[in-house]
C-alpha cells in the first residue's frame, strides 16, 4: 500500500510538457523519456526506485538472477516488443529490426512511442525479450520480492498485479493506432486485466503527461485535455 502512495505521488509529479512533434526515432524517444520520468524515480516492473540510471535494487528487494551489473541499471523497455511489432511487418524478413526502421515511416513511430516505453530493470528487460504477456501459476521468486515472473521455456511473462490493466490497455492502444494483431489468447487475457485492474489516477496523470508530447493521449485509459499542457521545452 506504502508503495503504492509512493508511485502514485511520484508519477504526479512528471512535467507536463508540450513538445512540437512526437519523437521520430527510438533514440529520440528514450531522450525525452529519461526527461519525462527524471522525477518519477520508480522503475516499472518491481517498483525500484533509481537515480540516474542506476536502480536501488534493495528499494524493492531484488535479488539478481543470473546478471547483477544488468540489473543495477535501467533501460527502457517496449511493452509491446519491438521485435513483435516488427514480425508483422515486411520490412523485418527483408533485414530485422534495423531495416524496419530505416525503411518503414510505421514501424519508427510506433518503436517510438512514449506510450509504449516504461523505464525497467535491465535484467527484467533482458530476461523477458520477446515474450509474450500470460498468466503463470508460479509464484514470484526468480528476482527476490520483486512480483515478476518469467518462464524461459513457454517464452511468456507475468508482470505485478499492480501494472496489469495499464500493459492491456496499452497493448489494446497500439493494436489500434498501429494495425497490430492480437491473438483471441491474447485479446481475452487483455480484457479480462483491463476489467480487473480498472484505471488509477496515476496511470491518467501518466496518459496526459505522454500525451503532451506525444499529440495524442492513449484513448483506453481516457481522454485528456491538450489545454492543460504547459508550453513546449527542448
Amino acid at each position: 500500500m506504502r508503495r503504492t502512495i509512493v508511485l502514485l505521488s511520484l508519477l504526479l509529479t512528471l512535467p507536463t510538457l508540450s513538445h512540437a512533434a512526437p519523437p521520430r526515432t527510438f533514440s529520440e524517444a528514450k531522450k525525452v523519456a529519461w526527461k519525462l520520468y527524471a522525477r518519477q524515480s520508480i522503475e516499472f516492473y518491481c517498483g525500484c526506485r533509481y537515480s540516474g540510471s542506476q536502480v536501488d535494487l534493495k528499494s524493492c528487494g531484488y535479488v539478481p538472477r543470473k546478471n547483477p551489473q544488468r540489473a543495477a541499471r535501467i533501460e527502457w523497455e517496449h511493452i509491446v516488443p519491438a521485435w513483435t511489432i516488427g514480425h508483422q511487418r515486411r520490412c523485418w524478413q527483408q533485414g530485422g529490426r534495423r531495416q524496419c526502421a530505416n525503411s518503414d515511416k510505421t514501424y519508427r513511430r510506433a518503436e517510438a512511442d512514449l506510450f509504449n516505453l516504461v523505464p525497467s530493470i535491465g535484467e527484467i528487460n533482458g530476461d523477458r525479450s520477446n515474450f509474450s504477456y500470460a498468466w503463470l501459476p508460479q509464484q514470484p521468486s526468480q528476482y527476490g520480492a520483486c512480483p515478476m515472473v518469467v518462464d524461459f521455456k513457454a517464452r511468456k511473462a507475468m508482470p505485478r498485479a499492480k501494472i496489469r490493466g495499464m500493459v492491456a490497455r496499452t497493448y489494446f492502444y497500439m493494436s489500434k493506432r498501429y494495425g497490430l494483431r492480437l491473438s483471441n489468447q491474447q485479446r481475452q487475457l487483455f480484457e479480462a486485466w483491463h476489467k480487473q485492474y480498472p484505471v488509477q489516477e496515476w496511470e491518467r496523470q501518466r496518459n496526459l503527461q505522454l500525451g503532451c508530447v506525444m499529440g495524442w493521449g492513449n484513448p483506453y485509459v481516457g481522454k485528456i485535455d491538450l489545454r492543460r499542457c504547459s508550453p513546449g521545452h527542448d
